[in-house]
């Protein structure tokens, strides 16, 4: 495939990524909110406000298998629509959910059923919009593919995190799972007309054979990961047990310099290598961890929470470059799907993980956790780089 122009290559791939954008700007709405709904209006607790918010996680790891499957054998694009039909349904299921809150049991068991819906398709939507942005564009431009759909990822969170409270409280819980549905609509209507990438023929790996190549990388993927699981879970109920208020703009700190760090740094990891810029990375988001571990105040707090997405905001697309150039090209979506798993099971993890370290040790310590862990994926990821095979395949 002949490479495009620079400023073309931006173009398709935004022009891609922004169904990646509006699928988590649905994310990001409830994402403030839903923990306080579970623990305040239901009346449940910090392990069940966990495992509520774990559950799309959960079942975005468990659909990964299935959406890497959907992206190379029916297309990238058909995929993306199963996807954003799922989220116009999960839509729905949140506003019975909501309706049903004198019921608590039965509203809850509508919104975890919600959130299963909402993250298996993120799954289809997180890896197929990936796979389609490669197949437009070709896969030298892997690294710029991933680091822009991590833009539109984490920049709608942002955006939607502090909208979501804002939202809810002009108009109450109900209005979630109203403009869930309509965004959905929306962005069915926008794709209808959209170019599909072709479907690559090739060898087919197995997932699990795809899994295997990805696995060492998608470890240090986890490790460094649940320090964003923990941040958007609990975030909230932190700020709460501090006595403070305005948790949302945590997220938003987060965000921001997450898309910051990549639109800045776009083309460190060409220029640098995947394992340098991923060891760097991991580096600063430890020491953003720890700072939301001993902020004494929300300013600490929010700069903690920068520091931290800042870090963050590179590991996946440096790691993935690495991860992704071990498998066919056709079997691409496998090779997407078997990485996400990584990132998914740390925030599949991360809520019940830390919501048991919250119940006995207190909210602060969950963060000392993290940072603890992503150290770990550090050293790990150093000493990847340190094999001779890796030297030699970069």
């Amino acid at each position: 495939m002949t490479q495009a122009p620079a400023p073309n290559v931006t173009a398709q791939i935004v022009s891609i990524v922004l169904y990646t954008f509006i699928a988590f700007f649905c994310i990001g709405l409830p994402i403030a909110v839903l923990p306080g709904y579970v623990h305040d209006q239901l009346g449940f607790g910090p392990m069940v406000a966990g495992v509520t918010i774990a559950s799309q996680y959960l079942a975005t790891l468990l659909s990964r298998p299935g959406a890497g499957k959907a992206a190379d054998s029916i297309g990238a694009k058909k995929a993306v629509v199963l996807g954003l039909a799922g989220i116009a349904v999960s839509g729905v299921l949140t506003l019975i959910s909501t309706l049903l809150q004198s019921l608590p049991s039965t509203s809850l068991t509508l919104l975890i059923i919600a959130r299963l819906v909402l993250g298996a398709s993120q799954g289809l939507i997180g890896v197929s919009t990936i796979s389609w942005g490669i197949g437009m564009v070709g896969a030298e431009q892997t690294a710029r593919v991933i680091s822009w759909n991590g833009i539109a990822s984490y920049g709608a969170i942002a955006l939607g995190a502090p909208l979501g409270v804002l939202m809810v409280g002009a108009g109450g819980f109900d209005t979630l799972g109203i403009v869930l549905t309509l965004l959905a609509l929306l962005a069915l209507w926008l794709i209808r007309d959209k170019v599909a990438a072709p479907v690559v023929r090739g060898e087919r790996l197995p997932f699990w054979a795809a899994f295997g190549r990805v696995a060492p990388f998608g470890v240090s993927l986890t490790l460094a990961s649940i320090g964003y699981g923990t941040l958007t879970t609990f975030i909230t109920l932190y700020y709460l047990d501090r006595g403070w208020s305005g948790a949302a703009w945590c997220l938003t700190s987060f965000g921001l310099c997450f898309i910051v760090s990549r639109l800045v740094f776009i083309n460190a990891i060409n220029r640098f290598g995947g394992f340098a810029v991923a060891i760097s990375c991991m580096a600063m988001e430890t020491v953003g961890l720890v700072l939301l571990w001993l902020a004494p105040s929300t300013t600490a707090a929010l700069i903690g929470a920068g520091l931290a997405g800042f870090g963050l905001s590179l590991v996946y697309p440096a790691l993935g470059v690495l991860a992704i150039s071990r498998v066919p090209s056709a079997s691409r979506g496998a090779g997407l799907g078997a990485y996400a798993v990584f990132f998914d099971l740390a925030l599949a993890i991360a809520g019940p993980m830390m919501g048991a370290v919250a119940l006995h040790l207190g909210y602060g310590w969950i963060f000392l956790l993290a940072s603890v862990l992503a150290l770990v994926g550090l050293g790990l990821t150093w000493v990847l780089g340190q094999r001779p095979s890796e030297a030699q395949a970069l």
